[in-house]
């Protein structure tokens, strides 16, 4: 059965109810814990749904694989729920189901750096990940988007030609290293609890590239919206061992991580056009981008 349009929450729980019938597992008290790129939701028994955008079978399959080689290296992260076939797919949405938790706080960037650090050193796994190539999601996401006007889009659309064009120059460098990345790595994608061990999050995004890439998610907290301290990105490097910043190619990954940040509040406010912030951020965004906002750092503010 397929439902007609409706807001997220509905849609998903819808989603996740067929998937737990097939699983076998109890629904009853189930809670959404956040609605954006994916949906989550907590399921009696210490277990966590999380429930993907139609046609990421493939994410939530490589979603598993990535976690089980994490704890067969050692590396903290979420944990597929044991004994089950899964991902589960309803309506194209695949269902996964995870452990949770223990109770924890926001990761810091001191821990990120520390599970970045360990996470670069690893060899790559047996089985298959995906080249990094950060601009197919950005033009879907500016291809989905209704609320610009056409003179910005075209606008967009040039500027992500000429930054592909400079990514395509900067991976052919002798010296850039390449590893298994996180690909989303920010604080915000770290859980510490509180017997002090730090875990990885959203496992949706590794792939194969530049390190630096993965650097630089923290340092556009510093260099572009603000959003953390000198010293935390101090903290950041000492950690890590290295400052991003400081490598030539930098501007042109910072360039592309505040696109694809312009391009997620675009997407965001095509899909909910009664957000009380999606709107106006992604046409303040567009303007920094264009130049029309003063210097970095500007005061981009969340969209969930």
């Amino acid at each position: 059965m397929t439902l007609a349009p409706t807001d997220n929450v509905t849609l998903s729980r819808h989603t996740l109810l067929a998937a737990c019938e097939e699983l076998g597992l109890d629904t009853t008290g189930a809670e959404p814990i956040r609605m954006a790129e994916n949906a989550i939701w907590r399921l009696p028994g210490q277990f966590v749904a999380r429930i993907s955008r139609p046609g990421h079978t493939h994410v939530a399959q490589r979603e598993i694989a990535v976690a089980n080689w994490l704890t067969d290296h050692g590396i903290p992260a979420v944990r597929p729920a044991l004994g089950l076939v899964q991902p589960v797919v309803v309506d194209g949405r695949a269902v996964t189901i995870w452990e949770e938790l223990p109770p924890h706080r926001d990761g810091t960037v001191g821990e990120m750096a520390q599970l970045l650090k360990a996470l670069h050193a690893l060899p790559e796994p047996d089985f298959e990940l995906e080249s990094l190539e950060p601009f197919g999601k950005i033009r879907a996401r500016l291809n989905q988007s209704t609320v610009l006007g056409e003179p910005a889009m075209q606008w967009l659309q040039d500027y992500t030609d000429g930054l592909e064009e400079a990514w395509t120059h900067l991976l052919v460098e002798p010296d850039l290293s390449s590893c298994v990345l996180h690909g989303d790595a920010w604080a915000g994608n770290v859980a510490s609890a509180e017997n002090g061990t730090a875990y990885l999050l959203d496992l949706d995004s590794f792939t194969i590239g530049p390190r630096e890439w993965d650097l630089t998610s923290t340092a556009v907290k510093l260099t572009s919206t603000g959003s953390i301290t000198r010293r935390e990105y101090e903290e950041f490097c000492s950690v890590y061992g290295t400052d991003v910043t400081a490598w030539h190619g930098y501007p042109i990954l910072r360039d592309i991580r505040e696109l694809r940040m312009t391009a997620y509040s675009a997407r965001i406010a095509t899909e909910h056009p009664n957000h009380p912030l999606a709107l106006q951020e992604v046409k303040y965004r567009v303007g920094c981008l264009m130049g029309r906002q003063g210097q970095r750092p500007w005061q981009w503010t969340a969209v969930p």
